[in-house]
């Protein structure tokens, strides 16, 4: 049975939005006498149902114009992705093996409502790492950094020494509250120094000498599975890249591992949906204004 939800007015997308909380939304915008709308439809309601921890919309353009024109919508059929009220991708066009792709980017299993999520008012942001703008410096050639970014591809593992340089950039801002680093006791990391936004990947000597933004000392049950390690919130608010420079591990071993790294925050472009209306109104005033001081005019 579809778990498509129909939207024929403006203030029922922003409630739906709200309402959404982390999980990934799936708007199709959408309209009436639009062929290629009406081919995909039966396509996007199957989608519903295999992905049910998703919401799926459909938007009515003719019915939720200030919407239409807010989100950019100028051909229908226009898909956008949004996950925590932020616009996180889109696509035009009636292709329904393209639109699964999509939703297949975004989507996780672990979809839920805020109450779900470690921390209240924010989500895993492994969906928003950027891999072609992350590296890490002395990792193994069998246990390289894409391997800790994912609970089921294994680990990452140093090479000659104990120490590691990894640099995970994003693919837009994001404000960073906290991270996992799941590890085993005796080679998980101890003090790590982060850095943001650097304009190329620090070297050792470099990462060593400079100061971070926040210092760690972590302790073994820092690194169990569902420990969260808190961060320097204020002070990251506007985070495009994140450096770790992992100094040396818990009982001094040849080399580090990592089992898991994960971060938990919000992407930086939160829509307000609230100050959409504010604005909207302000500017219909403006307007009436500006039409009552011509018509005086003429008189």
């Amino acid at each position: 049975m579809s778990q498509v939800r129909q939207i024929t007015n403006d203030t029922d997308f922003s409630t739906e939005l709200n309402n959404a909380g982390i999980k990934l939304v799936v708007a199709d915008y959408f309209a009436t006498w639009c062929g290629p709308c009406r081919a995909i439809a039966p396509a996007f309601a199957e989608m519903s149902t295999k992905y049910p921890k998703a919401v799926f919309l459909k938007i009515d353009v003719d019915q939720c114009q200030d919407t239409a024109q807010r989100e950019g919508v100028s051909a229908m059929p226009t898909f956008i992705f949004y996950r925590n009220k932020v616009k996180v991708d889109m696509m035009r066009g009636a292709d329904a093996t393209l639109l699964e792709e999509k939703i297949k980017k975004w989507y996780t299993e672990d979809e839920g409502e805020e109450g779900d999520s470690p921390v209240k008012g924010h989500l895993d942001l492994s969906s928003f790492i950027s891999k072609a703008a992350s590296e890490c410096l002395n990792e193994s050639d069998e246990h390289k950094l894409e391997h800790c970014l994912s609970n089921k591809k294994g680990y990452l593992e140093s090479d000659c020494d104990e120490q590691l340089i990894i640099n995970v950039g994003f693919n837009q801002a994001v404000k960073l509250h906290s991270l996992k680093l799941h590890c085993l006791d005796e080679n998980g990391p101890k003090n790590v120094k982060l850095f943001i936004n650097q304009p190329t990947t620090l070297d050792f000597d470099s990462a060593d000498s400079m100061e971070s933004i926040q210092m760690l000392e972590l302790k073994p049950e820092d690194l169990k599975e569902g420990a969260i390690i808190p961060l320097k919130y204020v002070k990251l608010q506007n985070v495009l890249s994140l450096t770790l420079f992992v100094k040396d591990n818990q009982n001094g071993a040849d080399t580090t591992r990592i089992d898991y790294l994960g971060f938990i925050g919000s992407p930086t472009n939160t829509t307000n949906m609230a100050e959409f209306k504010r604005v909207y109104h302000v500017l219909a005033f403006i307007i009436l204004l500006l039409c009552l001081t011509l018509l005086f005019l003429k008189l």
